[in-house]
């Protein structure tokens, strides 16, 4: 096959793989460090490179499940709370190997939208990687990513997307 057949494919496969078909095997660390290289490759104006990645592993990976639950029972009035919702949260972040946080850092030189466009393809490059590699994967943009400013450490110009969920395929 030559390049633009394997890009074809590679592009007709890339599906959004949920947790629950992780299996448990381990994502080396190279190709955790190709996805985020590929990432890197997204096309940018004023080469700005408004992406910032954060990987969470391990127990730091089991510190964000357990913030992102707490922030959800805290948030919730009791009435809408759904103790289901809650124990996804947290099944979500640690069936998956990594969670990466997807932050767009406004520069200020482009249009926000531009930066944002910038980041959504550094997304999808790292969407076309984790297929290539047999890695499954999925971006999610729950409402509560907004409570995490503190410990993603999130400056004044910069905006969390959401979570790139990562982890081998069952």
């Amino acid at each position: 096959m030559n390049h633009a057949e394997i890009l074809k494919q590679i592009i007709e496969q890339r599906r959004s793989i949920f947790p629950k078909d992780y299996s448990e095997t381990e994502i080396s660390q190279k190709i955790l460090d190709e996805i985020l290289h590929s990432a890197t490759l997204a096309p940018n104006h004023k080469r700005t490179k408004p992406w910032r990645f954060k990987i969470f592993r391990g127990e730091e990976k089991a510190k964000l499940a357990a913030e992102m639950q707490a922030i959800y029972k805290a948030t919730q009035p009791e009435h809408t709370f759904l103790e289901k919702k809650y124990q996804d949260i947290g099944f979500k972040i640690n069936k998956a190997d990594a969670v990466a946080s997807i932050v767009v850092n406004f520069s200020g030189m482009v249009p926000e939208w531009e930066e944002i466009a910038a980041v959504s393809m550094a997304v999808q490059n790292m969407y076309l990687t984790c297929t290539a590699n047999n890695i499954g994967c999925y971006w999610s943009s729950p409402a509560i990513v907004n409570q995490l400013k503190e410990s993603l450490t999130i400056e004044e110009n910069q905006k969390c997307l959401g979570l790139f969920y990562m982890g081998k395929m069952i």
